[in-house]
């Protein structure tokens, strides 16, 4: 995956770097951990330019979070509870999970936005929640910028640090992605086991 994602950014460049981003944050599995790093090694490298990685990144990342914000606007709570008690043990989720999530949403939508916009599990699917409470769209728009302009900057800083040292590091890069992977596999297997143990 890691030399896929290098190639495509060296052919492609920034709009292939903001496509990534947006790639990214709408199916998770694409990992920013690696994406940006390798963008800011590439700026340190001249072929890019560090602002640019961290605004084209931040771009990119922030779209797919308000194609998932509409999402869970289209959706809605009613009908998300519906899905829920009919689909809901292949998503690990129940009509009153959904409840439970809408109304802590509610009072502490904007830095659960903000924050999970920084963190590698969640930052992805915030914005479903966010859609389906109905939080207003511009508070919603600046906590996932702020969050997500952070995380980029981080990210993006560190691959540009580490310049030539990034060649090595990236070689144990690719066994912690499918480690990841299979975690997240295997959490969502357990969580179908007990959903249905307790159905």
């Amino acid at each position: 995956m890691f030399d896929w994602i290098a190639s495509l950014l060296a052919r492609g460049g920034y709009l292939a770097f903001g496509w990534l981003m947006f790639l990214e944050t709408v199916f998770p599995p694409i990992p920013s951990e690696v994406v940006v790093p390798l963008a800011g090694f590439l700026a340190a490298e001249g072929t890019f330019r560090l602002p640019l990685v961290i605004i084209v990144g931040t771009l990119g990342a922030t779209l797919g979070a308000i194609f998932w914000y509409w999402v869970g606007m289209r959706i809605g709570e009613r009908r998300l509870r519906k899905l829920a008690g009919k689909y809901g043990r292949w998503f690990t989720i129940s009509p009153k999970d959904i409840d439970k999530t809408g109304e802590w949403f509610r009072r502490r939508g904007l830095w659960a936005v903000f924050l999970a916009r920084m963190l590698p599990g969640p930052r992805s699917m915030i914005s479903v929640p966010a859609g389906v409470a109905r939080m207003a769209f511009l508070p919603f728009l600046i906590a996932t910028t702020a969050g997500t302009a952070i995380w980029t900057a981080f990210l993006a800083i560190l691959g540009y640090t580490l310049q030539s040292q990034y060649d090595r590091v990236a070689d144990y890069l690719d066994p912690i992605l499918w480690v990841l992977l299979a975690l997240a596999v295997g959490y969502y297997v357990l969580r179908l086991i007990r959903q249905r143990s307790t159905g």
